[in-house]
């Protein structure tokens, strides 16, 4: 039976992923500065394919499953990601309403199944609509119309290829996360050169210089190999009601590292609505696991007391 609790090394293994997912937001925006954002997104998927793809064996899954995780989370959620932090959303409101996600797939999975909504994940969306609506209530210019709905159109891009990855458990993550980036390249390549064009694509790599550069690596080696990897590890030794709420830390690390480096500011109306949403995320993810404690500990001492 898999431990119930992180051991110490495990939880500060998981907090180094959500403190590099989190800052990743701020690398994105370092490397839009020269990178046009689908070439961006086509260089940081080509860097996780290759090399480590040579060293790789391709896990034992269907290519259609790999090409329908490449394209959803390649061309879907980063390329969307990328072209909304072009301008229209800043790195720290994107790394909290990409989180959207878990309610993107809660809901598809619903569909699938037919299962119904629990009372308490009404409330949770509840929470989190009203965080959503709060931004484009009172935002700044720190976040627009377009960039919400590009991030939102990300987030269903992320949740789609969760349902992917499912169909998968016994997957090794780290090798099919390296091979499905085979499928992210061609259509962001394509979509790159029609929607950007090749001039802009050859400036955008004369002008980069090594922070860009840095970027584009640690977008593939920190983010996705790294992050996915380790995640991926401790998600097969650990439950994962045990491991998943870890990933509420992700919009903190966002916003903090947002504010630190990019100095984005933090006005009262959006900690609120960073709360908001955090509080449907942390409803959506923690009541189950409060509801089977109360069962187990709490319940069963109440009938005895009777």
């Amino acid at each position: 039976m898999p431990p119930t609790s992180l051991s110490l090394r495990h939880a500060l293994l998981a907090l180094a992923v959500m403190a590099v997912w989190g800052s990743n937001f701020v690398v994105i925006r370092v490397g839009l500065d020269h990178l046009p954002p689908l070439l961006f997104a086509t260089l940081r998927f080509s860097f996780a394919f290759l090399p480590a793809a040579l060293f790789l064996k391709k896990p034992d899954v269907p290519w259609r499953n790999l090409a329908a995780y490449g394209v959803l989370i390649g061309a879907g959620q980063f390329g969307l990601l990328f072209l909304a932090m072009k301008g229209d959303i800043s790195p720290g409101l994107a790394s909290l309403v990409v989180q959207t996600q878990v309610f993107f797939t809660i809901g598809l999975a619903m569909r699938l199944t037919g299962e119904k909504v629990r009372t308490f994940q009404y409330a949770a969306l509840a929470l989190a609509t009203a965080g959503i609506g709060v931004i484009i209530w009172r935002t700044d210019g720190s976040a627009t119309p377009l960039g919400l709905a590009l991030v939102l159109g990300a987030a269903l891009c992320w949740a789609g290829g969760n349902l992917v990855a499912r169909q998968t458990p016994g997957a090794n993550m780290f090798n099919y996360v390296v091979w499905a980036s085979l499928f992210s390249i061609p259509p962001l390549l394509g979509l790159a050169l029609v929607f950007e064009g090749w001039p802009a694509m050859v400036a955008g790599v004369r002008e980069a210089d090594a922070l860009t550069w840095a970027a584009v690596v640690w977008q593939s080696v920190g983010n996705t190999m790294f992050g996915y990897a380790v995640w991926g590890w401790l998600l097969s030794r650990y439950p994962t009601a045990t491991v998943a709420p870890m990933s509420l830390l992700v919009p903190v690390f966002g916003m903090a590292a947002s504010a630190v480096f990019l100095h984005e500011a933090l006005p009262g109306w959006k900690l609120a609505a960073a709360g908001l949403v955090m509080a449907g995320l942390a409803l959506n993810t923690l009541w189950p696991g409060l509801g089977d404690m109360y069962r187990r500990y709490v319940s069963p001492n109440r009938a005895a007391g009777d």
